[in-house]
């Protein structure tokens, strides 16, 4: 693998994170029913970021650097190809966790570690502040669930009202870090 650098991202650098390839071809999906994981046949084939995407998400994501959140980015040379947000702020239902709210790496990293490397760099960070976990609303893909869950996420029964209002077709997950001890 290329020198990869890690490091926090500047205020200036947030809206970069579009840059990221988002390219990926989804063949399942989970749904979450009566408290089980129930994977699904479903095709996508994502070429981009959903149209409007960038413009609804860039002030949340502005909101959430001014508010402390943790924003660390993996570079290649001068090039941003994959980052990782988490929240400093609580969760509204989990005020103990912290809400993972962005991790996306560019098409041509994938298959690499360099999700894993960002995932546990942010969790590291983020335990120094005695947060006990993270709250994930991931999007419904066998591929990011199943990532997650590979990291200790774990299906929530009773998801935070607040983000599940806002993403109902995500599966929401906890990351309790007491139990990758």
């Amino acid at each position: 693998m290329q020198n990869i650098e890690l490091r926090r991202l500047e205020h200036s650098e947030v809206e970069t994170v579009w840059q990221i390839e988002r390219r990926e071809l989804v063949h399942e999906v989970y749904r979450f029913n009566s408290g089980v994981l129930q994977l699904h046949p479903e095709f996508y084939d994502t070429q981009d970021w959903p149209e409007g995407e960038p413009e609804l998400y860039t002030p949340i994501l502005l909101d959430c650097y001014d508010h402390g959140g943790l924003f660390i980015g993996a570079y290649a040379g001068q090039q941003l190809i994959a980052v990782v947000v988490v929240d400093a702020r609580p969760v509204g239902d989990y005020p103990h966790y912290r809400q993972l709210a962005f991790l996306h790496v560019s098409h041509n990293w994938r298959g690499q570690g360099l999700a894993s490397r960002l995932y546990r760099q942010a969790m590291e960070l983020t335990k120094m502040q005695g947060v006990e976990g993270f709250y994930i609303s991931s999007t419904s893909t066998k591929h990011t669930v199943d990532f997650y869950m590979h990291q200790g996420g774990k299906p929530v029964i009773h998801p935070d009202k607040a983000l599940y209002a806002l993403e109902p077709d995500d599966i929401h997950l906890l990351h309790r870090f007491s139990d990758a001890e």
